[in-house]
């Protein structure tokens, strides 16, 4: 990670008029000259993959200070040490999210080395492609202990902290997959499920602490180091030896497919495709993506939710149109309430009393 040449920008840079880079809407209170922007402490977990590495540039290149942190099975403590020596604003750091006491020991550090944290973002995640039927237990267990068993650790070792300062933000990177079923990623939409109600229940608790939380949602991204995701030589490391990371999105890992799932069009087979096509179109920056992150971190109010690129917008909203269609659809079922059974009840009694007293009137 190269961050010895980034310059930093001036607050003037920071105008949405003075130039054409994407801005955060004027409702969030994004930094410009009407929000001059503070120098902030970042803290930044899968600071080495593609999306982290850029949130890392962006931050220092806005002359923010952070704690970068690498996940342990793919960095060595020396490669961590250089981001110290390429810039005096970067501390980088091991840790393995799955690892509570690892997780402990970055934040630690971080409020030791830089004296507090005003922005934790989690950027480290990971998924298995393949049919739910095909995955074992170990893939499954490992991709809900790291994306949100992991994610819970970092919330729940941090907010003591951020409640006691009465301030602190949270920036999580979930996934379109968080609000959408995909086939051939199961168990990965179902932990990114997972942390969509987490972070969503979790604000609610901690409103009162000015603690502030935001889901970022973005499209497929492109890496600054882009290679066909599924090229032969990528093929041959990738998808026969599970132990290696597909090179371009270095968080998925591809199973083969048993005889069921194995045909060129079975709906299993789907996010495997879907690399092979992204290997030419490629939607959206990860630069850019990373620009709006660091002013999320600035902005006075900032969204629960945040989706980038027109894929996250569609899908999801043509998700949820289905949702509201679906529940139209059926509401004509709905079962009336025990409060409403007791009402029809009392109605049905003083009918039946009434008509006995006209009978008994009739009568006599």
């Amino acid at each position: 990670m190269d961050l010895g040449s980034i310059p930093p920008r001036t607050a003037h840079a920071l105008s949405p008029t003075s130039d054409s880079r994407v801005q955060l809407p004027s409702t969030t209170d994004p930094p410009g000259p009407q929000n001059p922007p503070k120098q902030l402490v970042w803290l930044i977990f899968g600071a080495t993959g593609h999306i982290g590495r850029s949130v890392v540039k962006a931050a220092i290149s806005n002359n923010d200070l952070v704690a970068a942190v690498g996940r342990t099975f793919e960095n060595s403590h020396e490669s961590m040490k250089k981001l110290r020596e390429e810039n005096e604003n970067c501390l980088g750091l091991l840790c393995d999210v799955r690892a509570r006491e690892t997780v402990r020991q970055v934040i630690d550090n971080t409020i030791s080395h830089f004296g507090r944290i005003d922005i934790i973002c989690n950027c480290s995640g990971y998924g298995v492609i393949g049919a739910c039927e095909d995955q074992d237990e170990w893939d499954i267990r490992n991709q809900f202990e790291t994306n949100f068993m992991g994610t819970l650790n970092i919330i729940q070792l941090s907010l003591p902290y951020f409640r006691e300062r009465r301030a602190g933000r949270y920036i999580i990177f979930s996934s379109t997959s968080g609000a959408l079923g995909v086939p051939g990623l199961g168990p990965y939409c179902a932990s990114k499920y997972a942390v969509e109600g987490l972070i969503e229940s979790m604000l609610y608790e901690v409103d009162s602490f000015n603690i502030k939380a935001t889901l970022v949602l973005p499209s497929h991204t492109r890496r600054d180091d882009f290679a066909n995701p599924l090229s032969p030589s990528a093929e041959t490391t990738s998808v026969q030896d599970l132990s290696s990371p597909l090179p371009p999105y270095g968080h998925f890992l591809v199973k083969p497919a048993s005889e069921p799932y194995g045909t060129p069009t079975a709906p299993a087979g789907h996010a495997k495709r879907m690399l092979q096509w992204l290997g030419d179109k490629q939607p959206v920056s990860a630069i850019k993506a990373a620009e709006l992150v660091w002013q999320l971190g600035h902005c006075s109010f900032p969204p629960l939710r945040l989706l980038l690129g027109s894929y996250a917008v569609e899908s999801i909203r043509d998700r949820l149109k289905c949702i509201i269609e679906e529940i139209e659809d059926w509401k004509h079922l709905n079962f009336p309430l025990s409060s409403d059974l007791e009402a029809s009840s009392s109605q049905l009694k003083a009918k039946d009393t009434q008509g006995n007293r006209e009978e008994v009137a009739t009568g006599d």
